[in-house]
């Protein structure tokens, strides 16, 4: 080993230490290292003030949105396609065709257009994205809801500290952290927390006959086992069952909305999602997040209608959101994040579509402190690689935790007893802070 680490020059040794590290541990022990990045001057950046934003709405692009087509335009090139550009609130700046509603809203908007990731894989991207941390067999890592309640403690007496809106079933969830972690999942907004409602045969005096048998049952294992995890999983479906008779339920029925403000983010799963994501952190939930899919469009993305339906339903949902939040007071104190797992290839196909495309892609951040009505980062001109400020998954996500306030180089073990933080090994982006 020393032979061969003598053999190297500097920067590959570097390289060669991280990916022995990751291989082995699954953990980076040396910031990624990106030869078109200049995003180390940020990183450099020994303090940065602390965030105000209470409560994080993820809104995530599934399949891997087209970064040309949407906030990272090339007018004039040959890969911009079809899509047009049009001016934004912010003078100087434009945004695609697709996007009116948050075109009016771009000074509370933070566009990064530098985003670079490693994987053309979507259940890998995904990972990374939740997470910072790349899959590996031995360890699942925490999404950010978790992370946000193991720092601050539970919140919320009543309802989940995380809630997760048309989430695949791969989501990472809580990861190794303990059950009591564990996002509630939401299939179909529309429906809200289905099987609430007991049968009208069960009285209440029913139920609380029925729960004590099983609670007899139960005591007899706790007292046999009388192990941690044990009592986790019985003090989760002690919340469970409390969550039942909760007079908070009504915060996942979109019937209390109005019908006209239910139309106005859209009646599609993402349009609701947003609304409900807005309803539940109203009600105290920290973390809502809600996933959009259809974003892989290899075929037609022009013609078949698929962009501008899925763009439009994305301005239309995000947009209200914005302004619904703003107009509560609630927007400053709440961080909206809209990202996806990478973006699409600048060189449209044969079958008129745009391919996987890790190597650029972009995200948005809005409310939360961040500073709007700017775009950070720059991809090359033709939309193909990162010119100036790259910035890797774990760095986006350095700088929701500090937005949130959450202590980024605090370790915590694994019950394996590895060290992970919460952003991995990224950094925040002072620039937006």
């Amino acid at each position: 080993m020393r032979t061969m680490l003598k053999r190297l020059d500097d920067i590959n040794r570097r390289r060669f230490v991280e990916y022995a590290a990751k291989s082995a541990f699954g953990v980076s022990v040396l910031p990624l290292l990106n030869g078109v990045s200049n995003a180390a001057q940020e990183k450099t950046v020994a303090a940065i003030s602390a965030g105000k934003a209470k409560r994080l709405i993820y809104l995530f692009m599934n399949g891997g949105m087209t970064h040309i087509d949407t906030f990272d335009l090339k007018p004039g090139h040959e890969n911009q396609g079809q899509t047009k550009g049009i001016a934004t609130n912010v003078a100087g700046s434009q945004i695609s065709e697709f996007l009116p509603t948050l075109a009016g809203l771009f000074d509370k908007l933070a566009v990064v257009r530098s985003m670079y990731t490693q994987t053309g894989d979507h259940e890998a991207g995904e990972y990374l994205m939740r997470t910072s941390y790349e899959q590996i067999a031995t360890e699942r890592h925490p999404s950010l809801g978790p992370w946000m309640q193991q720092f601050n403690g539970r919140q919320n007496k009543s309802l989940p500290d995380t809630v997760l809106i048309s989430a695949p079933a791969r989501h990472p969830g809580a990861g190794f952290f303990d059950p009591t972690f564990s996002p509630l999942p939401i299939g179909d907004p529309n429906r809200g927390l289905e099987n609430t409602k007991p049968p009208e045969y069960l009285t209440a005096a029913s139920f609380d006959k029925r729960q004590a048998l099983i609670d007899g049952f139960d005591r007899k294992f706790r007292e046999q086992y009388p192990l941690r995890k044990v009592q986790q999983y019985s003090d989760f479906y002690s919340e469970a069952t409390s969550l039942l008779t909760s007079g908070e339920l009504k915060a996942f029925d979109l019937n209390e909305e109005k019908p006209e403000d239910r139309d106005r983010y859209g009646r599609d799963a993402f349009g609701q999602g947003c609304l409900l994501a807005r309803r539940l952190v109203e009600n105290n939930v920290p973390c809502v997040e809600v996933t959009c899919g259809g974003w892989d469009m290899h075929n037609s993305i022009y013609n078949g209608g698929a962009l501008p339906t899925r763009a439009g339903l994305m301005d239309r949902a995000m947009g209200n959101l914005l302004k619904d939040l703003a107009d509560r007071k609630l927007l400053d104190e709440t961080l909206v994040v809209l990202t996806t797992e990478f973006g699409r290839s600048p060189v449209i196909n044969y079958n008129a579509g745009r391919d996987h495309h890790p190597a650029v892609f972009s995200s948005v951040l809005a409310g939360g402190g961040i500073k709007g009505g700017q775009f950070y980062g720059k991809s090359d001109a033709a939309g193909h690689g990162v010119d100036q400020d790259g910035v890797a998954p774990a760095d986006l996500n350095a700088t929701i935790a500090t937005a949130l306030n959450l202590p980024l180089e605090k370790i915590v073990n694994s019950p394996t007893g590895r060290p992970f933080k919460v952003a991995h090994d990224g950094k925040a982006l002072s620039k937006l802070l």
